[in-house]
């Protein structure tokens, strides 16, 4: 039989709970359908994919076959997704993808310039960090992106945005923040460092042997500015993501750190909307930060 896009949902549902009984409550069916459907793939397969018969632990095929159907269920659920918004985009559709960062700056003003210049227009607007949006715009699933540095894509074009300074971003009281002599990367070296993926835009080998031996690596934004803000750790940050930071903490500029971040626009010439993609970017370049 070949192998349908419910029955990888029905077994990766399984997999996801360890039980039929959760498993059909999720999906809306009865515990000896989704016992059937189970059966049949496995029938089908020639193999096992659960070890015994509570279905709580996957066998190690069935691990693999887990990990190919939810990608794959993934994928079909967004192109239902994408699907859907193409039949309701009926004066068009625009679709940003951008760094939180520079999202907080460009979407309101994109919005208000949308709403007033063309109205009825779909927007859809997503922030997430760099490789995500490059994803984005590879799988066709963003018609703009904006990301820090520059990475070329195959179909996608990319224009310049701004730049920005890179610096120290701690509590406003840490002792780093209050002393009188300007600061520099060793003055990093004595005291607890949060890393983060935007450290790894900074060329600097002298930057990157100080904080070489940082034991914390945070990713998330809002996680990382939480730890920052207890006092205990300092990071270093652009100075556009330290306009958006809580009160509590500060920028300040490093002297021997004159490196900065670059911004780019990444414009897709895939785009289902042309002239409407066109003309955001134009507005983006010209007031978009």
């Amino acid at each position: 039989m070949p192998i349908k896009i419910e029955t990888l949902r029905c077994f990766c549902t399984v997999a996801q709970t360890g039980n039929l009984i959760e498993a059909a409550d999720r999906l809306g069916r009865t515990q000896s359908a989704v016992s059937m459907t189970l059966k049949q793939f496995e029938d089908h397969l020639g193999k096992k994919l659960f070890e015994g018969e509570r279905k709580n632990r996957l066998s190690p095929l069935g691990k693999q076959v887990f990990d190919l159907s939810l990608k794959q269920l993934r994928q079909f659920d967004q192109a239902v997704l994408d699907i859907e918004a193409a039949v309701n985009a009926e004066h068009g559709l625009l679709r940003i993808v951008s760094v939180p960062s520079v999202a907080a700056i460009v979407f309101p003003k994109v919005l208000q310039h949308m709403t007033q210049n063309f109205p009825g227009v779909k927007v859809e607007l997503r922030d997430t960090d760099t490789a995500q949006v490059l994803d984005a715009l590879a799988d066709g699933k963003a018609d703009i992106g904006i990301a820090s540095g520059y990475h070329a894509l195959n179909g996608v074009t990319a224009l310049p945005l701004f730049e920005d300074r890179f610096g120290l971003v701690c509590a406003v009281d840490h002792p780093l923040m209050t002393q009188t002599s300007p600061l520099v990367i060793d003055d990093i070296l004595s005291v607890p460092f949060i890393r983060n993926a935007l450290c790894d835009l900074i060329q600097s080998p002298r930057f990157h042997e100080a904080i070489g031996q940082a034991d914390v690596t945070i990713h998330n934004t809002h996680s990382l500015i939480t730890m920052v803000r207890t006092g205990n750790w300092v990071t270093v940050l652009p100075q556009t993501v330290a306009d958006f930071i809580p009160e509590a903490t500060a920028f300040r500029p490093i002297k021997d750190l004159p490196e900065q971040r670059q911004v780019y626009l990444f414009v897709s010439e895939r785009s289902r909307f042309p002239d409407l993609t066109n003309a955001t970017t134009k507005f983006i370049l010209s007031h978009g930060t």
